[in-house]
């Protein structure tokens, strides 16, 4: 069983023995807040609970920080650690809108403060072929979407990156649409694994890798998992995304790991885990099948990759 609950685990299981004791002093320093000290620095600790995890060893944070795809600062998997410095992740708000009937405004520092955040420890599978291990930090995103109430016409959930050329270099190439757009459909977005992630490795959300606010969604490949959002919107037609309005041949609305259906250039029935040098078999649903399976039930997977 891939998902185990946090008993099952110890703080030594996913990290360093430094980091478990800096994380031990955070939460007793911290007890009954939300948020430490983020003050907008990458840096900063989370105050957090345990959540659900994986029994798999973690990326070790200089890949999950360094390796990464985030075109607005550029297409190579370093540019957005060498590029991202001079995104300013504060002040940020994040409009939540559409169909509901509460929609508001909130300041990133007040979103987080005002939800329990927990570490949840997840599967990445990126479409390319390789993955990772993550230990992110956040909160579900059932719970921010009813807090603005939706309504019966709420079907899917529209999200949007920052648009911002001046400190997102990738922004000024046509590479694709901007701003980058992702969807869900509803009961996807409103699904317990789903999570807004604030942090990993306990600490907030380093720029390259979505600060202050990105979505996470474990059975998906990577590109679902839109970063530095500043609007969610709840609609009633299936949302454009970004990499399906680019190629939707190659890339479709729901993009769940699926092995059995290949990209049109590569197989998807083995993954490179980042750190390791054989390769590994992919699993369906990238191993979350018996928890989101139900979620497609009756759906042609081929068709509706």
């Amino acid at each position: 069983m891939l998902i185990r609950n946090a008993p099952d685990l110890t703080d030594n299981d996913v990290t360093d023995h430094g980091l478990y004791l800096r994380r031990r002093q955070v939460i007793g320093g911290a007890a009954g807040l939300g948020l430490a000290g983020l003050a907008g620095s990458a840096s900063a600790r989370l105050t957090y609970s345990r959540g659900l995890s994986t029994s798999e060893k973690a990326t070790p944070k200089k890949d999950v920080t360094s390796y990464n795809n985030f075109y607005e600062f550029g297409a190579n998997k370093d540019d957005p650690a060498r590029n991202a410095g001079a995104l300013k992740a504060r002040p940020w708000t994040v409009r939540v809108d559409g169909a509901c009937e509460a929609p508001a405004t909130f300041g990133i520092d007040d979103l987080i403060k005002g939800k329990k955040l927990e570490e949840r420890i997840y599967r990445m599978r990126c479409v390319e072929g390789w993955s990772m291990v993550i230990p992110w930090v956040g909160f579900p995103l059932k719970d921010l979407i009813a807090a603005v109430k939706p309504t019966s016409k709420a079907r899917f959930v529209a999200f949007q990156t920052l648009m911002r050329p001046s400190e997102m270099p990738g922004q000024r190439r046509n590479i694709l649409q901007w701003p980058y757009r992702e969807g869900l459909r509803i009961d996807e977005a409103t699904h317990p694994l789903t999570l807004m992630a604030v942090g990993l490795y306990g600490d907030a959300l380093p720029n390259q890798n979505g600060a202050p606010l990105r979505l996470v969604t474990p059975w998906k490949y990577g590109f679902k998992g839109i970063k530095s959002i500043v609007r969610i919107s709840l609609v009633e037609k299936m949302p454009a995304t970004a990499w399906n309005l680019s190629a939707p041949r190659e890339y479709g609305f729901y993009s769940n790991v699926n092995p059995a259906v290949d990209h049109p250039r590569w197989s998807q029935a083995t993954e490179r885990r980042i750190g390791e040098f054989r390769r590994r078999e992919t699993l369906p649903f990238n191993g979350y099948g018996q928890h989101v399976a139900d979620l497609y039930r009756g759906m042609d997977l081929r068709k509706n990759f």
